[in-house]
């Protein structure tokens, strides 16, 4: 198949003139055609009156080599890559151990999908609950202001991903459309299947909570095995190798392949790490306070005449600042039609998120605002003195707050 790029045409446009434009682009007849497949669909809104739908196709047609070679000169023209997820390698047959993935967020979740389907069973250790006990959980802390630490929007099954925008995209990277894994295993488990081509592909939280489920019996069908409520308080290791973990109840599990998939909130399991003496290094990240704005200001702002148009849905926004001091300031997870929401999972501090449904449908939009920091520069002393430094201002903030978890 054939790779066209940067084929523009207008919001209205019919399937029949997607097609035209493909003729007209390789310079064939209709005859000459086969099938097209759109792989990528962006919104160009640069200009509000006339707003473009910008596609990547893969192309179907008579005779490729002799088009690759009279459109040569086209940038834009290209043989379709291979997206195809390809195994590292497949499970002996006389497995000795199975390796344990600690955490079932999005990082531990894809980590066990890809080991049972390599054949390796793993042992998956989470601390929290199963998704349907951790939502109770969850809209206890909103709705009534109770905390559980061990359940709440970043412990348990499917991470803090799960009760939050479901953004499915990144500014990273993909030459080996590794991405594309990740889509396709989410269309599998009930995902909407536009998902794999739209550029900024989002879910919502109610839709997440089945598909986790899906995902997690695809483990499970696999020979792979989930623990809930399974902490993990020690990691042993002999002759500098892993031997096994030990589990808040006590109980010991040998292995001698691990895999860390805790997130950022679990702090005890990082300074469990660090006194091991594995080694750990602090990270910069950023630090800043949600923003609310009514939606229709946001669609009106990028869209103008075509705001409200269900082709376009909800409008996003990105903003960068660079501040004369050398530091930016940049919108972090902007949210469509969202809601914003407590995230904490520590007592007597507050941390907020932003979260949407898959209609995105909501009055107000939100998006962090947020500044970069750096260990150089914020938290010079140890690995750990980023979380300290974190600890403080949300312990700050909820006092200010009046002692509650409320967000906003």
């Amino acid at each position: 198949m054939l790779r066209l790029t940067e084929i523009k045409l207008p919001l209205s446009h019919t399937e029949g003139e997607l097609k035209a434009a493909i003729l007209k682009r390789l310079n064939i007849a209709e005859d000459a055609f086969i099938s097209h497949i759109v792989f990528k669909r962006g919104v160009d809104a640069r200009k509000p009156r006339a707003i473009l739908l910008t596609y990547t196709l893969d192309v179907e047609v008579c005779d490729e080599a002799a088009i690759l070679a009279r459109c040569k000169s086209d940038l834009h023209l290209t043989v379709s890559p291979d997206t195809n997820y390809h195994f590292v390698t497949q499970a002996p047959q006389n497995l000795a151990s199975r390796p344990v993935v600690i955490g079932l967020g999005p990082a531990g979740l894809f980590a066990g999908l890809l080991l049972a389907q390599m054949g390796f069973r793993p042992l998956i250790l989470e601390r929290g609950k199963a998704v349907r006990e951790r939502t109770k959980d969850t809209f206890g802390l909103w709705r009534q202001g109770v905390l559980n630490p061990e359940s709440n929007v970043q412990f348990g099954e499917g991470g803090a991903g799960t009760f939050s925008d479901g953004k499915l995209y990144s500014q990273i990277k993909d030459p080996r459309y590794l991405g594309r894994k990740v889509l396709d295993e989410f269309v599998k488990a009930g995902a909407p299947p536009e998902i794999l081509y739209e550029s900024h592909p989002h879910i919502g939280t109610f839709k997440l909570v089945g598909m986790v489920e899906k995902m997690r019996a695809t483990i499970q069908s696999l020979g792979g095995e989930i623990r809930f409520e399974s902490r993990v308080d020690d990691i042993e290791i002999e002759d500098c190798a892993v031997s096994g973990v030990v589990l808040a109840s006590g109980e010991r599990i040998a292995t001698t392949h691990l895999v860390l998939a805790v997130g950022h909130s679990a702090r005890d399991t990082f300074e469990m790490i660090h006194k091991r003496g594995i080694y750990i290094e602090a990270k910069p990240f950023s630090i800043g306070f949600r923003i609310e704005h009514p939606q229709a200001l946001i669609d009106r702002a990028r869209y103008g005449v075509n705001a409200g148009n269900p082709q376009l849905g909800a409008a996003d926004y990105k903003l960068v600042h660079h501040a004369s001091n050398g530091r930016s300031v940049y919108s972090f997870c902007m949210c469509p039609g969202g809601t914003v929401v407590a995230a904490t999972s520590e007592p007597g501090r507050v941390v907020t998120n932003g979260m949407s449904q898959y209609s995105r449908n909501e009055r107000n939009a939100n998006a962090g605002i947020v500044v970069g920091i750096t260990p150089e520069v914020d938290y010079p002393s140890d690995p750990l003195a980023g979380v300290e430094f974190q600890r403080r201002w949300e312990s700050r903030a909820f006092e200010l707050g009046g002692g509650t978890y409320q967000a906003p």
